[in-house]
């Protein structure tokens, strides 16, 4: 069994890029720390720790929108993964959109909107999250 580098980082911290199994869409980046990894191998579902709240965050334990992993890459330090997933209600991103990635600069340094709402998350998660 491979064993990541958590110890490169003082959080026990490793960044892990999401994927869309089939397409190779980014969803997401995430983190994931040892009990997350473990839980995610355990599972087979996309466990990851949560900065903002510190804690263990089953990706979808709110909203329904789970992720199952379908394959994982590990770069060449072990300090970086590469989640594959089928992702569960079409929505990765906790503000409605399919990837966490939906705006885009313009030319004119301007941003734009590029992606489609899948969910309205103040009906999925309360206003406080629109």
């Amino acid at each position: 069994m491979i064993e990541l580098d958590f110890a490169k980082d003082s959080e026990g911290l490793l960044p892990a890029i999401v994927q869309d199994a089939k397409s190779g869409e980014v969803l997401m980046l995430a983190y994931i720390n040892k009990e997350s990894w473990e839980k995610t191998l355990d599972t087979g579902k996309a466990h990851y720790w949560s900065r903002s709240r510190q804690k263990l965050w089953l990706k979808g334990e709110s909203s329904g929108h789970v992720q199952k992993i379908r394959e994982i890459l590990i770069d060449c330090d072990q300090d970086t993964v590469v989640f594959k997933v089928e992702q569960l209600g079409g929505a990765a991103c906790h503000k409605g959109y399919c990837s966490c990635f939906f705006r885009r600069v313009a030319g004119s340094g301007e941003v734009e909107t590029i992606g489609e709402r899948v969910f309205d998350p103040a009906v999925v998660y309360g206003e406080k999250n629109k």
